[in-house]
């Protein structure tokens, strides 16, 4: 493993310094600081996305053909520790880095020319429709139900846990096309227009506040929903296949950058804070926490180095991913409570969205303690979603030790 940055690498994060300086710009800055979950407003991400677009930028991991930005498994590496140690927006995944893969992949010549350069311009946006009410962590066992009808599919059902459906222009679903045989032999992978008639949008509170505008999930409802045959992709059947591809892009992204990030804010949290006189960061007990985290998330980050080395060299990522996912939410969620009790008493109030309007009740305590307990509540879903943590030590028993 070759973990030297040429000189060309080094030019290249200079160039993302500098971009960032240019189109990081104040409001969006505000907003991130002040959010729960790590989302805009829909206008800025735009913003932000298009700002990719023009430099080139926008899809770092789409082949070049196809638009994308052709990054060097360095560059890519290079783009995310800048991007992640500004505190920059990262783009909205659902389009760029989970469908578009998928149409490439398995779609036909019109659907790439009808959808990938809407998704790389950020002209459409996408919302992802696997979860189910009562499936759990099973996927398999999914009952929307999609009718051949002989013209078109007849959708009925509903997905669960939709993240930014209310903002969406399509959803990208896993439907139930057949009843017999295995349970995954069933479903197939179908594209919606989410104005077709039939579909609801509701959204769901959840403990880091309640549904507003930067509210987060909701559950999507289909009645009698009217699909053009079209919208399949492949081959009807095969969407387990297409979904687990899928998967692969959900789970295979750097942590370590954004790790970093966050445990230099428990470091200036605890220096900040105080406890009989003395600041927080003195206290040995603490100290040791903080080095022990520092610890894992180098661990982290030499494993990433590792694998972008083998992907910079021709080789796939495989059961990596599950690993990389596992791991990775498990320390983000220990950061997030590493940082709720350098905040400590400060947590303690209930405090809506920053970003509500109208409200003028002032915050207690400082500006950095108002989303930290938010945060934590939200982030607790990272061990479940794109496949829960036992699902991924599954996947490793079976695919790396062979279990």
């Amino acid at each position: 493993m070759d973990l030297a940055f040429t000189q060309e690498d080094l030019a290249f994060r200079g160039e993302v310094r500098a971009f960032i300086a240019d189109h990081f710009d104040e409001d969006m800055r505000h907003q991130l600081a002040n959010s729960k979950n790590g989302y805009m407003s829909k206008d800025a991400h735009v913003r932000w996305q298009k700002a990719l677009y023009a430099k080139g930028w926008a899809a770092t991991n789409w082949p070049k053909e196809y638009g994308g930005a052709g990054f060097t498994a360095a560059q890519k590496y290079l783009f995310e520790l800048e991007m992640s140690a500004a505190g920059a927006p990262g783009v909205v995944a659902f389009g760029m880095k989970m469908v578009a893969p998928v149409i490439m992949k398995f779609g036909n010549a019109a659907q790439k020319a009808e959808h990938l350069p809407k998704i790389l311009a950020s002209e459409r946006w996408w919302c992802q429709g696997y979860s189910e009410p009562g499936s759990g962590s099973d996927l398999a066992s999914l009952s929307m139900k999609c009718e051949d009808k002989g013209d078109h599919y007849l959708l009925n059902g509903s997905k669960i846990w939709t993240t930014l459906a209310q903002y969406a222009d399509w959803m990208f679903n896993l439907v139930r096309t057949d009843n017999t045989g295995k349970t995954q032999e069933g479903i197939s992978f179908i594209l919606v227009d989410m104005k077709t008639p039939g579909i609801t949008v509701r959204a769901l509170p959840t403990l880091d506040g309640p549904p507003d505008g930067r509210q987060e999930i909701n559950q999507v409802f289909y009645e009698d929903v009217k699909v053009p045959k079209e919208n399949l992709i492949g081959k009807p059947g095969e969407g387990w296949t297409y979904a687990k591809y899928l998967l692969q892009f959900e789970r295979g992204n750097p942590y370590a950058p954004g790790m970093r990030r966050a445990l230099q804010k428990v470091r200036k949290i605890a220096s900040q804070e105080t406890a009989d006189g003395a600041r927080l960061i003195d206290d040995p007990d603490f100290a040791r926490k903080i080095a022990e985290m520092d610890v894992q998330i180098s661990a982290m980050e030499f494993v990433e180095l590792r694998i972008f080395s083998a992907l910079s060299s021709g080789q796939a990522v495989g059961p990596e991913s599950s690993m990389l996912k596992c791991r990775g939410t498990e320390i983000q969620q220990e950061i997030a409570a590493l940082t709720l009790e350098a905040v400590g008493t400060y947590a303690q109030p209930f405090v809506q969205d920053p970003q509500t309007r109208g409200s003028n009740e002032p915050r207690p305590g400082p500006d950095y303690a108002a989303t930290i307990a938010p945060y934590y509540f939200n982030v607790r879903k990272a061990s479940i979603y794109a496949g829960s943590n036992e699902i991924q030590r599954n996947i490793m028993a079976k695919a790396v030790l062979g279990l």
